[in-house]
């Protein structure tokens, strides 16, 4: 596919048109599309710096965040093409520190997102820890140690977890004898000549041309704080130029040959017979018929879209230090520029009429897992919340709605009956009940809860103004949340955080004679974590 001309032109044009809304004092937006092996659009609009008065510009580098799990996986595929590991060895083997879960859990697992292992950012918020306060390798990989149950078993079921790309960071380290920043810098991006790439773990080391992230605030605009050390599930400085070399190498194979590029859109399916959408550090998907490999990234302050759609040569890149901004739908509409009126392309995915709808808007909940979503449908837009993520889902070509891409899979139909149908990873469909109306609190909550796994004591307190509730972690003391009723003995624990307010899931645990003896909590991330009462 070629682009010439006028019809260059008319990209570079709807490219800026898109990226307009950013054009003004404020944090920006930077695009790119490559064509062919050709940077054909690159343009950025918008501050680097609101302090200083910076404009984003071509050096501009930015946080990708979860961008950098594919170069993890590929430092990974590098390593086994020369023997040093194989992809079904147990992680435990390079990793002796792991708990022994009674179960098989291989190097593929970690890469396809299909470990069960619970997300280690959701293991220290159970804690009281948010995004913004310090927390080290050390301490990250200790909250993942401590785990003695997993979310499902292995390669049964798909669920994105931060902690697969950290372990795979530290294989890395491990056999290489070197820190992951240099062997990527060495093995990847001097071969590839993306010199405005590099692993920077520390949030606050000083780095040449990064812009600042900014979150959106009473109107204007704050400061992202950063306090996590970051592995190798996102911890890449970079670029839409050195991102352009790197998609370039999908197609030259030099780093890693022709195999690292088929390797990593690898899927795998699971046992229910389901493919999985999660390659290797990638995501695969399908926009308008054509089918995309991708992967997002979000960091407060810092989002990107890596959209590649091989078959036709294309890729599209946008970076913006706006975390309220939303590169994976603008990076599909540059796609659109892109794919218009070629021959078997869909027209773009249209919403049924509001008062379509309008019916499925509400409070839903899956009685038998204990789990809730929020429903809302305005001014024609449809929106699913599930602990505070939201995905906006559109028709499906079997005619259910559901997300074309991101990290949450999910497709609902409505029931003749009134109820939901909605179907998650693997294939796996569960019916959900719309939640009944006037929730109160259920007796016997208040009291003292402990777990062994995420070293942590809650204190839920019941007063008139409702009920909170007391963390004290390892890492964190008196970090105090709101607890809210939902329906019977399923609450929602209100978290406040820096990329937005979230809930998690917190069903009661009774004995038979209806005392309260503990609490399972479930988030986006983290399933059936137990919490006992104590006396």
């Amino acid at each position: 596919m070629s682009v010439q001309g006028l019809d260059l032109l008319r990209l570079q044009r709807g490219v800026a048109a898109l990226l307009q809304p950013w054009d003004k004092p404020g944090p920006g937006v930077t695009a790119g599309v490559v064509l062919e092996g050709a940077l054909v659009a690159h343009q950025a609009v918008g501050l680097a710096s609101l302090e200083l008065g910076v404009p984003i510009g071509p050096d501009t580098c930015f946080r990708i965040a979860s961008v950098s799990k594919q170069f993890t996986c590929a430092a990974i595929l590098l390593l086994a093409a020369e023997g040093r590991l194989s992809l079904a060895d147990e992680a435990r083997t390079h990793l002796p520190e792991l708990p022994d879960f009674g179960v098989k859990l291989t190097v593929a697992h970690l890469m396809h997102n299909s470990s069960g292992l619970r997300d280690m950012l959701e293991i220290m918020r159970q804690g009281g820890v948010d995004l913004g306060m310090a927390c080290t390798t050390e301490e990250l990989l200790a909250g993942i140690c401590r785990q003695r149950t997993l979310n499902f078993a292995p390669g049964t079921r798909f669920l994105y977890s931060n902690t697969n790309f950290l372990l795979l960071g530290l294989i890395v380290e491990r056999l290489s004898g070197q820190p992951l920043a240099r062997v990527l810098q060495q093995r990847i991006f001097a071969p590839l000549g993306m010199t405005r790439t590099a692993h920077v773990p520390d949030p606050y080391a000083p780095v040449p041309g990064l812009a600042t992230g900014y979150l959106p605030r009473d109107g204007g605009y704050q400061r992202a704080a950063h306090g996590f050390t970051i592995g190798g599930e996102g911890g890449l400085v970079s670029c839409v130029e050195d991102l352009a070399l790197w998609d370039r190498n999908f197609t030259t194979g030099l780093v890693g040959g022709e195999a690292l590029g088929r390797q990593l859109e690898t899927q795998h399916d699971f046992p229910s017979g389901v493919t999985s959408r999660y390659a290797r550090g990638l995501r695969v998907d399908a926009w308008r018929g054509v089918r995309t490999v991708s992967h997002g990234g979000l960091w407060p302050g810092f989002r990107t879209e890596f959209l590649r759609a091989p078959a036709i040569g294309a890729t599209v890149i946008v970076i913006t230090n706006d975390g309220s901004a939303d590169p994976a739908d603008l990076g599909h509409q540059v796609l659109d520029l892109v794919v218009e009126g070629r021959p078997g392309v869909h027209p773009v995915p249209r919403l049924p009429p509001a008062d379509t709808l309008t019916p499925l808007a509400g409070r839903w909940i899956e009685r038998e897992a204990g789990t809730t979503l929020d429903v809302t449908v305005q001014d024609d837009a449809l929106a699913v919340v599930m602990g505070g993520a939201t995905v906006r889902p559109l028709p499906l070509a079997d005619g259910r709605l559901g997300v074309t891409h991101g990290t949450i899979l999910l497709a609902l139909r409505p029931l003749p009956d009134g109820t939901l149908e909605v179907e998650q990873d693997a294939g796996h469909t569960g019916i959900w009940h719309r939640a009944a109306p006037d929730p109160a609190l259920p007796d016997g909550l208040a009291g003292v809860y402990e777990s062994e796994e995420m070293d942590a004591c809650w204190t839920i307190s019941v007063g008139p103004e409702g009920a909170r509730v007391t963390i004290d972690g390892p890492h964190a003391r008196g970090t105090t949340w709101a607890l809210e009723p939902f329906e019977g003995d399923v609450l929602r624990l209100m978290v406040p955080g820096l990329l937005g307010k979230a809930w998690q899931d917190v069903g009661l645990l009774r004995a038979t004679d209806g005392r309260v003896t503990g609490l399972s909590v479930t988030t986006n991330r983290l399933r059936g974590v137990h919490y006992q009462r104590v006396e």
